[in-house]
């Protein structure tokens, strides 16, 4: 299949930001790894296969170039390639979600090229570098909103963690904004932010295998998760998921021992692997996943030998 131009038709699936919040929180999200050639260049043939497969599952969105798709690592002219291809492919199937980063007149163009592609929501990341206040973080978090119609879920971590009372102004001043992804962890904050703002917003696991939290984070209103691992197995992804919605805890704890805790003592060998280890899972599991880009750094040949077998032992 050709690769898609800027002004080329796409099918979508247009969704309120209303009802985009209701169908994402009622299941699993996957953030699938973005697709590169020998020369690191985007693999759009690639890319395509695996985001079909992906929606192949009942999966409840798909946020094209985010974390684990080396979304930092794109140009912005390559950024809405890859969420065209990702539109074009799985849209009428799956919601997709795309990605705005960096300072704010970086994050509107990405946001309004994002809604121009045909995506149904925006995963809004904090600025790059700078440090910020809890107000200047409103307005740049506000002027996005604002300029666009799609639904918006704000990412809170690094330099743009946002408190209950950041939360609760953001959505009152933005009827578009749907979402807090939580990628600190911080059970006070987050019960703080629960209590403040309810329901008003959908919250989301967003720390590195989220797996790993899911179930203490299910009490505190974060009734879904960006699951890694989906990328390279969906159905045991969905078996955790379910296990965690049912409070089946011996499930989930054999789960997490089975395979889930081995997974992160290799993930957490070197900076960067929360990403890297997500291609080699592909790679282990036949589906080639590829390398990543620098600054990341690929599993060596011995820690993919043990990712491996440690897929096998669960397949």
């Amino acid at each position: 299949m050709r690769a898609l131009g800027p002004k080329d038709t796409i099918s979508v699936m247009l969704l309120p930001p209303d009802v985009l919040a209701d169908r994402l929180k009622s299941g699993l999200l996957s953030f699938p790894v973005t697709h590169f050639d020998a020369d690191l260049q985007f693999d759009e043939p690639r890319y395509r296969e695996h985001l079909s497969w992906q929606a192949s599952f009942d999966v409840a969105g798909l946020f094209a170039a985010g974390g684990t798709g080396e979304g930092f690592s794109l140009t912005s002219a390559e950024m809405d390639r890859v969420v065209r291809a990702a539109v074009d492919e799985v849209a009428g199937k799956v919601p997709v979600l795309a990605p705005a980063t960096g300072g704010t007149a970086v994050s509107v163009a990405q946001a309004q090229a994002a809604q121009a592609a045909g995506a149904s929501g925006l995963l809004l990341f904090p600025p790059y570098l700078t440090e910020a206040g809890q107000r200047g973080l409103i307005e740049h978090i506000t002027t996005v909103c604002r300029a666009v119609d799609l639904g918006v879920i704000v990412y809170s971590r690094a330099n743009a963690v946002l408190t209950d009372v950041t939360v609760a102004e953001l959505a009152d001043r933005n009827p578009n904004l749907i979402g807090l992804k939580d990628g600190i962890g911080d059970i006070e904050q987050m019960t703080r932010t629960y209590a403040r703002v309810g329901d008003r917003l959908m919250y989301i696991g967003g720390l590195p295998t989220a797996e790993t939290f899911a179930l203490p984070l299910l009490q505190l209103g974060v009734s879904t998760y960006s699951s890694a691992l989906y990328n390279f197995l969906p159905e045991f992804a969905l078996r955790f998921y379910q296990a965690v919605l049912a409070q089946d805890r011996p499930a989930v704890y054999q789960m997490l021992n089975d395979f889930v805790i081995p997974y992160t003592n290799i993930r957490d060998r070197a900076k960067g692997y929360a990403v890297s280890i997500v291609k080699a899972g592909l790679t282990a599991v036949g589906r080639d996943g590829g390398r990543v880009r620098p600054p990341l750094s690929d599993l060596t040949s011995t820690e993919l030998a043990e990712l491996t077998a440690l897929v096998e032992k669960i397949s």
